[in-house]
């Protein structure tokens, strides 16, 4: 069990992050993808990452381990601002820290996170020091860019392919805290989360590996939705590190599909959404404008009739998505950015 024990001066700074965090994600997604659990959610999305994964990730795959504890600085505060800032934070973490944090793992130390490790009351587990870990430890700094290039790869290869999916999750599940707290405050925030979350004022319980009390000092909390977190919420090791809670999204535990189907890559997905939306033949036209295109160039690249080319150009230019300009003869229809960003999916960089 997990308690985390609020003061009044804790309410009043309890806060919901901004946006998803990507490193979080990138870590919390490599659990998800050893773990062979919720198949019929993550089932196609991991055989989607490994296939497009073709880097090294044994280093990684010795710093977050199947189970238990994984270090506090793989996952720094900063990333809350955006992928490129967590990664800075990364490149400067100290010698010290990664010595201090590798031995907590090579002492079995299982309070990182909420993946099953068995542990007894102290939450130790014995077990060896394992050769990558050890050699990180040795080196200081030395490896650290090694680390964060086995980070952008598998980023790029498992986690920036869904990030629009990623991000529309995450914003349902702050706009659902959102109304609780302006319907309630913070009380009624925290009585909304998700329910392996449980708010017995003044103490946030939570289902965990092992037994630990977090006391929050009047620092507040940052409440962190997360995608690929599951079944329970994870938070640092470090008590003197800002407090934050990862905690699965309410939007995804709901979202899981009866079926096979799973998450979708960013291009597949938009293309689907964006059919369901405008049906597909507009679709099609929207996407076969390109830079511009007449509307006989439009009609044989949609492989529809000049008739119906100028008719769904007229319906997209009155919906703000397209602008037609005439020269001499002919015209030539151009995306407008509404319109570019219909095609795009609303996507922003992580």
């Amino acid at each position: 069990m997990l308690r985390i024990h609020f003061t009044g001066v804790d309410l009043a700074r309890v806060r919901m992050a901004g946006r998803p965090d990507a490193l979080w994600e990138t870590i919390l997604s490599f659990h998800r993808l050893r773990d062979r659990r919720d198949p019929r959610f993550f089932g196609e999305w991991r055989t989607e990452a490994r296939s497009r994964l073709n880097g090294e990730t044994r280093l990684l795959g010795a710093l977050i381990p199947s189970r238990g504890y994984f270090p506090d600085f793989l996952t720094p505060v900063e990333g809350q601002y955006g992928w490129d800032v967590g990664l800075d934070a990364l490149r400067a973490i100290r010698p010290e820290r990664i010595r201090r944090e590798l031995a907590l793992m090579g002492a079995g130390t299982g309070v990182g996170d909420a993946f099953g490790m068995p542990s007894g009351p102290s939450g130790r587990v014995d077990a060896p020091v394992p050769r990558r870990l050890r050699e990180f430890m040795d080196g200081g700094t030395k490896h650290v860019p090694r680390l964060l290039g086995e980070l952008r790869g598998y980023h790029r290869a498992a986690v920036a392919p869904y990030w629009t999916h990623i991000q529309a999750q995450i914003e349902a599940e702050r706009a659902a805290r959102g109304r609780a707290l302006l319907d309630g405050g913070a009380d009624e925030l925290l009585a909304s989360l998700p329910p392996m979350l449980r708010w017995r004022a003044p103490v946030l319980e939570c289902d965990y590996p092992v037994d630990r009390d977090v006391r929050l000092r009047g620092r507040g909390l940052l409440l962190q939705p997360s995608f690929f977190c599951r079944r329970t919420a994870v938070t640092l090791h470090d008590p003197e590190l800002p407090p934050v809670l990862v905690y699965p999204a309410a939007a995804q535990l709901a979202s899981a599909p009866a079926g096979g189907e799973s998450i979708r890559p960013l291009e597949e997905q938009r293309q689907r959404t964006l059919g369901k939306l405008v049906g597909h033949t507009r679709s099609v036209v929207l996407r076969a404008i390109g830079d511009g295109a007449t509307t006989s160039e439009l009609a044989r690249r949609a492989g529809v009739s000049l008739a119906s080319a100028s008719q769904h150009a007229c319906v997209m230019r009155e919906a703000g998505l397209v602008t037609t300009l005439r020269r001499g003869n002919a015209v030539l229809h151009t995306v407008t950015p509404l319109g570019a960003a219909l095609l795009k999916g609303g996507a922003v960089a992580s």
